[in-house]
């Protein structure tokens, strides 16, 4: 009886709010995500060989669960605005929403990286994705709004205005120096924003790059030291990445680099190839 009259007051609270659409895409995003990484290390351990492996085609085509999530989220999404509010059909679509969300972030490197990158190094950014994603909803959950527009007078307005302006450029700079959880919990908490908007940028961010460098090598420096590779926080982020999404493949990688290295020795053959011939037409012609 206890658990059951937490949960209703739990639920009254989400619905006075009209917070229970996103509280159920939270629960359906955080679902799916856990269920597709448990199911696509599954398939990857030796020790675990009856479960389902990846859908591919008689031709070769691999079908990533990426595509289920779009075509869900599809479905979800228009299916919601005919329901338009009644319950519990706008309840149900929240909650695919969230389970096609979740399929789909689950390969967000293969959004950046056009390449099946899920097991690479690069495919750890799925993993930041969906803890940035989850950790945004679960604040808004929590009480914490991006922005508020003040309409009452035109005074009230402009200063919102400004302090939606003033929060983007924050965020803006934050992800431009590299610090992308600051960025991401600051849009929400602006103190955090601005802490990370004035400290140091990651000496591989767009702003050191353009910032640092040849024009400030005294910052340049003081950011190398201050973001080693090996430094503890990034060793913890890893550690937490791989307990979530599993260790990256090093075969992958060391495939990768050897069919670039492949291409670049069949490029430069064609190349030598190329300027034999043109030297024996100028021979012939002479």
């Amino acid at each position: 009886m206890t658990t059951a009259s937490i949960l209703t007051d739990f639920w009254g609270k989400l619905e006075k709010h009209d917070e229970q659409g996103l509280f159920l895409v939270l629960v359906g995003f955080i679902g799916s995500f856990a269920f597709i990484r448990m199911s696509t290390r599954l398939q990857r351990s030796s020790r675990v060989s009856w479960w389902p492996g990846s859908i591919v085609s008689d031709s070769g085509v691999h079908l990533h669960h990426l595509v289920f999530g779009i075509v869900t989220m599809m479905v979800a999404g228009a299916a919601g605005f005919l329901a338009f509010g009644r319950t519990p059909w706008t309840e149900i679509c929240a909650l695919l929403f969230g389970v096609g969300a979740g399929l789909t972030i689950d390969e967000f490197a293969l959004w950046v990286y056009l390449d099946d990158v899920y097991w690479a190094k690069e495919g750890r950014s799925s993993i930041d994705a969906t803890v940035i994603a989850a950790a945004g909803m679960m604040l808004i959950l929590l009480g914490f709004t991006p922005l508020t527009i003040e309409d009452g007078s035109a005074q009230a307005l402009l200063g919102s205005v400004l302090s939606a302006l003033i929060v983007f450029a924050l965020v803006a700079i934050c992800f431009l120096k590299g610090r992308v959880m600051h960025g991401s919990v600051g849009f929400f908490v602006f103190p955090v924003a601005l802490y990370g908007a004035c400290r140091l940028g990651k000496p591989n961010s767009a702003w050191a790059r353009r910032r640092y460098g040849e024009r400030r090598p005294k910052k340049h420096d003081r950011s190398v030291a201050r973001f080693p590779p090996d430094r503890r926080t990034e060793r913890r982020t890893n550690a937490f990445r791989d307990i979530i999404g599993g260790k990256p493949s090093e075969g992958l990688a060391a495939a990768r680099e050897e069919a670039f290295a492949a291409t670049r020795e069949a490029s430069e053959e064609v190349r030598q190839r190329a300027e034999r011939v043109t030297h024996l037409g100028e021979d012939g012609r002479d």
